[in-house]
């Protein structure tokens, strides 16, 4: 990794083996050369992704809605969504979700309403990252002046260099059609989502950043030369705020979904969670055994540790892999829950293997 996206300053990074001794993650993927050039942008990443979906009959050209979610888009213009659209080569409709991590589950919601409501045949949701690029020293060097400043005050600059070691490159697609295809389907039951931004500040940023008393300001508040010299288009993480919020209020809209949907945890075969790091998987299920909606733990799959954080694709990557692995039986119930730190969102799914 630190071959990868270079050392800031010419120094080995002082937070790197703290932050990956936490996060537990022993294998990402970047999608960079040994030179650290680019191999694919974010929107090639996805086209790939929604070819891969061919198959069975199915072809790319018969594909009629485009939802796709990112935090890390190629341009602020055109759309996300444009930019894939522009890659597959038919008409479509598309829709991109603005967010982190939950931006594949929104695009998941919007493609379901739009096949559950009979406008169209089959939809494509789709979560993808490109951070590696925003995470090379490179980025960094503008502001290593700051960074000197670490052997006095180790916390400046450690915003932005916790992230540098948690997240991955990748992509992922997921096509939805109002019959099942193939051996074994997933039903969706219901997809909901919730922003809690009226009760929480502003936590993981990028385009903006916090001034002396914590108010957060985007990046047209900033002279140009701040723009490098504040690194401020790289991502940020407010890990205090993380570590205060996430959990607790993650798992105190589960328990009042699942009271809301009539959800005995017991029924749940397998639960997928998003995790930023392994860091907080024992906390986060502590935490649903204190509210009294506990998931065994033999009834999480994760695959952190091998994929990476890789943002709003990792529960497709996630329910690829369970089903790759041959973990799911017709009748049985997923559950998939993403947490967002950005200013503090989630979303869940239910889904019925058929």
């Amino acid at each position: 990794m630190a071959e990868l996206l270079g050392k800031v300053d010419g120094k080995p990074s002082r937070a790197q083996h703290i932050v990956l001794r936490n996060n537990g993650i022993v294998q990402r993927y970047y999608a960079l050369d040994r030179q650290g050039r680019i191999t694919h942008s974010n929107a090639q990443l996805v086209a790939r992704a929604v070819e891969g979906l061919a198959g069975d009959g199915l072809a790319v050209g018969d594909l009629e809605v485009l939802a796709c979610g990112t935090s890390s888009p190629d341009q602020f213009l055109p759309s996300h969504a444009s930019q894939v659209h522009g890659a597959l080569g038919h008409p479509l409709e598309i829709v991109s979700t603005a967010g982190a991590c939950c931006t594949g589950m929104h695009a998941l919601k919007y493609g379901y309403m739009s096949v559950a409501a009979g406008l169209s045949r089959n939809a494509v949701a789709t979560g993808s990252e490109l951070v590696s690029p925003m995470m090379r020293a490179g980025n960094f060097e503008s502001e290593t002046e700051r960074y000197r400043q670490l052997e006095q005050d180790p916390i400046i600059g450690f915003e932005k260099e916790f992230l540098r070691w948690m997240l991955s490159d990748g992509a992922a697609a997921v096509l939805m059609e109002p019959a099942p295809r193939g051996a074994l389907s997933l039903r969706v039951e219901w997809v909901v989502s919730r922003s809690f931004a009226h009760e929480l500040d502003v936590c993981m940023y990028s385009g903006g950043d916090k001034d002396e008393e914590g108010r957060f300001l985007g990046w047209k508040h900033f002279p140009p030369q701040d723009l490098a010299g504040r690194s401020i288009f790289t991502m940020k993480q407010d890990v205090k705020l993380l570590g205060r919020n996430i959990v607790p209020v993650g798992v105190r809209f589960l328990r009042e979904t699942f009271e809301r949907q009539g959800l005995d945890p017991a029924a749940i075969d397998h639960m997928l969670v998003h995790l930023s790091s392994m860091f907080f998987r024992d906390k986060l299920h502590d935490e649903m055994v204190v509210q009294g909606i506990g998931v065994p733990l033999d009834k999480w799959f994760i695959n952190l540790p091998r994929v990476g954080n890789v943002g709003s694709a990792s529960i497709f990557l996630q329910l690829h892999d369970l089903l790759a692995e041959g973990h799911v039986k017709k009748g049985q119930k997923v559950l998939l829950m993403v947490p967002e730190s950005a200013r503090f969102s989630y979303a869940f799914a239910l889904l019925t293997a058929v």
